[in-house]
This record gives structure tokens, sequence and C-alpha cells, in this order.
């Protein structure tokens, strides 16, 4: 019996360690097929462009296929519902950006918690937004363009992608700090109608990303007086910040990747390294930068902290501007 008491917690112990195998060879193995990438919104915008370069180079990082999956709705809520219900084993992720943040700020009710429901896997980039006016404007910089609204108070519109957008909300951040402005918001259902009615003239100002805006300006059919950089931003150098006229002032946009609530810890962690390679690419660097952003490797806990500051931001700056959902 003395034997059989010493060699129990021993047989014990080898059963745990059988056990655990699988698990963690399992682990190890991730990537095993192919994974999904969901685009929660329809292609050509900034999100679908940044998850289309990054899930290229992750392929052959991860030596599986990244397959874009676009399932748009919602602005954006119904594709990263889905994800949030998905199987936690890291084989369906999400591209989002910050307009889940301002959603989540202003919707009672969402279909899953932006913070509890999802893990950060990996911030992708960051940039300000460009200011962009239509080309009959009376502003060619901020100075001027802040000088025009408060000359004509209610005069003039600024467009949106739709209500409790990031655009809407750059554009109320700036009213606040500027000591509110009187300008009225226009929304639309999306980007491209927005832009569509700023070069028609239909509204005057609008604010957004540079994938959005730049190809407009390039092309001359809008004009850009600022960015919303605190300082001038190697995106358009020649572009004075809003900060010069509205002096604090500064907000920008970023995109990144989230993972099912309960994705293993070290699936988390290969995912990360896999996409902080990418980025340190100067290859990416550069298809960033033209696109009007900055790449921004973080941990994942970093990253969460960026989501959950950016909901408790926005939730106090809509009760101020009283920026309510649909």
């Amino acid at each position: 019996m003395a034997v059989h008491s010493r060699l129990h917690p021993l047989i014990g112990l080898a059963l745990a360690v059988l056990c655990a195998a699988p698990l963690a060879n399992a682990q190890d193995a991730y990537p095993s097929k192919a994974v999904t990438l969901v685009v929660p919104y329809p292609p050509g915008g900034s999100n679908d462009v940044f998850a289309r370069a990054i899930a290229k180079e992750l392929g052959d990082v991860l030596k599986q296929p990244v397959v874009i999956d676009n399932r748009p709705g919602a602005s954006g809520t119904t594709g990263t519902a889905a994800v949030s219900r998905a199987a936690p084993d890291g084989y369906t992720l999400v591209a989002v950006s910050s307009s889940m943040t301002t959603n989540a700020a202003i919707q009672p009710k969402m279909p899953f918690d932006p913070v509890k429901g999802l893990a950060p896997v990996a911030m992708f980039a960051d940039g300000p937004f460009i200011v962009a006016v239509n080309n009959v404007f009376p502003a060619k910089n901020p100075t001027e363009l802040i000088a025009a609204i408060r000359a004509k108070p209610g005069a003039y519109n600024y467009a949106s992608s739709g209500t409790g957008s990031v655009n809407q909300f750059g554009t109320e951040l700036l009213k606040a700090q500027a000591g509110n402005l009187f300008i009225t918001h226009i929304p639309y259902r999306g980007m491209g109608p927005a832009v569509t009615d700023l070069i028609g003239g239909q509204t005057q100002v609008l604010m957004a990303s540079g994938p959005s805006l730049l190809p407009m300006v390039r092309a001359g059919r809008v004009k850009a007086v600022g960015m919303t950089s605190l300082k001038p931003s190697p995106i358009a150098p020649d572009l004075l910040p809003m900060a010069s006229a509205v002096p604090g002032y500064e907000f920008s946009l970023w995109w990144g990747m989230l993972a099912p609530a309960g994705t293993p810890p070290a699936v988390v962690d290969k995912l990360n390294a896999a996409v902080n390679q990418v980025l340190a690419k100067p290859e990416m660097k550069s298809m960033f930068l033209r696109e009007g952003a900055e790449t921004r490797p973080m941990t994942p806990a970093q990253f969460g902290a960026v989501v959950a500051g950016d909901i408790d931001r926005w939730k106090k700056l809509a009760k101020q501007q009283n920026i309510l959902a649909d």
C-alpha cells in the first residue's frame, strides 16, 4: 500500500500532462486551415482596403490563406456581431475601425459587447481625418474655415457617413472645442453619397479618412483645408492642423483586428506577432501612408485599452453634444 500511495501522485501528474498535450499541440499547430477575416463594410472603403492588404501578407506569415468576407450592414454592427458569436478558435476574425466605438457610445442596445464580447488582437494603423470643403467654399486653411462658419451661423452644413459615425463625432468635437460652432449636420447612408454631395455643393464641409477623400482632393474635385492631427502629419505635410485654429483639437481614426471573446491567449499572441511582423515591412508602411494612415503596432492589451478608452470618451461627447442614435 505504501508503494501505491507514492505512485498515485505520479500517475495523476502523468495523466495531466497527457491531457494537456493535445491542447498545447493544437495551439502550436495554429493555423492548420484558412482563416476568415470579416470586413463588416462593403468593398472599397478604408476598412476593406486595409484588411485586404493585411490579409495578403498575413497569409504568407501564417502559411495559411486569410480570406476576406465582406458582411456589411447596420454601420458595421452586423458583421462584427457575427464574429462575436463565432467559435473562439482564431479562425474567424473581424477588421474594425473607430466607428465601432462611436456606435457603442450612442446605441442603447448593441447585439454584442464591444469590450467583453470581443478579444483585441492587434491595431493596424491610425491616421487623422482630412477636412475638406467644396470648391466654391470661401476657405483654404483652418483659420479661414472657422472664420467663415462663425461669420454665417447656421448657413452651412457638414456631411457625415451617418448618425453616430466617426465623421460626426470628429466634427462635433471640433464644434465643441471651437465654442460650439453653428453648422448643421447632414447624415448620409455611407461615405460615397456624402462625398458626392460635397462635390455637388449640397453640403459644404466633410472630414473623412484618407482613402475616402484623398482621391477627390488629388483630382481637384474638393479642397482640403486642414488635418485633424495635433501637429503636421506626414500623410499630407502641406496641410495645417485644425489645432492651428482651434488649440488642442485632435481627432484620429484607427483600424484593427478583433477575435471572439474566449480565443486562447496563445492564438491571440500568435496573431498579434504575425500582424506586427506584417506592419514592420517597409512596403506596408508606405502603402498605409499613401492611404492616409501610419502603421501602429501594439500588444493586444494596449489595443484593448484604446477600444475601452474611446468608448468612454465618445459617450461623454455624445451627451455633451446631444448625439443620438437614429
